[in-house]
């Protein structure tokens, strides 16, 4: 099931690399190519952001709170075509050094295109899986995340990892999407919805539990934003109009959380 989930993920980021529109967080309806609603944050008035990067995947800005400081060496996870990882580099300066992880084929591609074009010569993407991560032991100061650790079906895995390659004292920001309670069955099993990263997500709790067991400390929620799923893309999941006004009814959400730890 694990390489299954992995073949959907890689799919849907290849056709999102392929054709420069996003399907990630805020998936296609009805396979169409065309994004018609997105989970992620405006990067336009931020720093050191591409535009050419942006394929609208992420859930957050996860840079905004990773105290990133010049001379740095930053890890980021599920790189895609190099956003956040631009917006690192503007960050660390000439003196620092930051590596993007991306197990698409495709995306490693654009972002080494994005990279040249920008004559960067501190930027490096490597392919990889974040359950095992190309990376030598206590070798980055800080990792960040966005919206990625969703598509990761051995999350307990992937935070080891992360805590391993951190140096001692090191840190993470990550932004990913989280549940309050439980999402209509039809949303868990869609692949689609798994690689828009909804119907992979973690309850709240339990994602918090998955950090504080890897090793790390000093766990802050940095930011918390309600998502709101609209009634046309759920309906193409739930099995009928009242199983989604039941699920509207109540007290379940999909949450943008931000997360801070260091090890």
């Amino acid at each position: 099931m694990s390489q299954e989930i992995k073949g959907h993920v890689k799919e849907a980021y290849t056709k999102a690399a392929n054709s420069g529109v996003g399907c990630g967080c805020g998936p296609t309806v009805n396979g169409s190519s065309e994004q018609n609603w997105t989970l992620s944050e405006s990067y336009s008035n931020v720093d050191g952001y591409e535009a050419a990067a942006d394929y609208a995947l992420g859930c957050g800005i996860p840079t905004e709170h990773a105290k990133i400081k010049e001379g740095d060496t930053v890890l980021d996870l599920g790189s895609g075509a190099g956003n956040d990882v631009f917006v690192a580099r503007r960050i660390v300066g000439e003196s620092g050094h930051v590596i993007g992880v991306d197990m698409t084929e495709a995306m490693i591609e654009k972002a080494n295109e994005n990279k040249q074009k920008l004559g960067y010569t501190n930027v490096d993407f490597v392919l990889g899986e974040i359950e095992a991560l190309p990376l030598n032991d206590n070798s980055i100061d800080v990792s960040v995340s966005n919206c990625v650790l969703n598509l990761v079906p051995d999350k307990k895995k992937a935070y080891e990892e992360v805590y391993r390659i951190l140096k001692p004292g090191g840190h993470f920001s990550m932004s990913d999407i989280v549940l309050r309670g439980n999402l209509p069955k039809g949303i868990k099993e869609a692949a689609e919805m798994y690689a828009g990263c909804i119907s992979g997500a973690l309850e709240q709790e339990d994602y918090i539990n998955a950090i504080k067991e890897a090793g790390f400390k000093n766990i802050t929620i940095t930011k918390e934003r309600i998502i709101n799923i609209p009634d046309d893309v759920l309906l193409e999941y739930v099995c009928c109009p009242e199983e989604l006004e039941k699920f509207k009814a109540s007290d379940n959400a999909v949450v943008s959380l931000g997360v801070y730890a260091e090890k």
